[in-house]
């Protein structure tokens, strides 16, 4: 009997785990082919068995291979975690660190804990420098916009597939993450939003806390430092940029709140510090340059 798609992609798995990268990518491949006929439904499946046969091809150094098939999963199923990091790795070895610049990037706007990530936008940033002058940011090509639905979908494993993951370097999001907490997580964030709109910040801090406790999100830290430079609560602000910070190095709007809240503290030093930060990922940002201003009257 002909061995089925996911049989060959489990034996594929197993091959790569014993770090023979070419047997595994001939039988991702025949996966494939057997999956070629099914066309658009086995969409999520194909964009695995691309991605893995990917992670081969890198492994072996053939990283123009790695790309083709990154770009193919991602065809099937936009804003792939793995798919997006192994092409970003390509693109570096490559030396095409414009293309990796964006890959990072966007795989940080899917999860911004992706600690490989970071390190990988701070590589290219440093590359780029060096290359393009510090004009590099606008010889960029457009970094491409994560709509909400795939930020969330990469922390939820999918059902149908137990072993849709493998082979991996590490699971995204927590283990224990479940698809109802990361939903319920969200659903209580927005609530919040909306109470930031009716000003009411103090029972938005309440729906951001809870929110935080299912799933650490930099953009609910951000937010519940908002509400609590509102209630001048600046200690508590601070520390909420610095968890946001933790996630995401160069979040604007972290550092911003930090420093606005820094300011109140009159610890102007860190607080010109967080604005000259984050002038450098934004060097036109009016707010910012206002502040400092402000600041350097103080």
């Amino acid at each position: 009997m002909a061995a089925s798609p996911s049989a060959l992609r489990r034996a594929g798995n197993e091959e790569f785990r014993r770090g023979q990268y070419g047997p595994a990518a001939a039988l991702y491949t025949r996966a494939l082919a057997l999956l070629e006929a099914a066309g658009e439904a086995a969409a999520e499946e194909r964009s695995v068995l691309l991605a893995n046969r990917a992670a081969c091809h890198l492994k072996d150094g053939a990283c123009s291979l790695c790309v083709a098939d990154c770009s193919g999963a991602l065809d099937l199923v936009p804003f792939g975690i793995k798919p997006l990091l192994r092409r970003a790795a390509a693109y570096e070895a490559l030396e095409r660190y414009q293309l990796a610049y964006v890959d990072y990037k966007t795989a940080l706007q899917v999860d911004c804990s992706i600690q490989a990530a970071h390190d990988g936008v701070n590589r290219m940033t440093k590359a780029l420098l060096e290359k393009d002058g510090v004009n590099w940011r606008q010889k960029l090509p457009p970094i491409p916009t994560v709509p909400v639905s795939a930020q969330t979908r990469w922390s939820i494993p999918s059902a149908g597939a137990p072993e849709a993951n493998t082979p991996a370097t590490a699971s995204q999001g927590e283990p224990d993450q479940t698809a109802a907490g990361t939903e319920r997580a969200r659903t209580l964030k927005e609530e919040g939003n909306e109470l930031v709109k009716k000003g009411n910040h103090k029972k938005a801090v309440e729906k951001y806390t809870e929110s935080l406790k299912l799933k650490q999100e930099c953009a609910t830290y951000t937010n519940r430092a908002l509400c609590y430079l509102n209630l001048k609560q600046y200690k508590e602000a601070v520390q909420d940029c610095t968890e946001a910070l933790r996630l995401d190095p160069t979040n604007v709007k972290a550092l911003y709140r930090r420093a606005q809240a820094l300011k109140e503290l009159k610890d102007y030093k860190s607080s010109i510090a967080d604005i000259k930060s984050l002038l450098k990922t934004e060097p036109k940002n009016t707010a910012a340059l206002r502040l400092l201003q402000e600041l350097n009257r103080a």
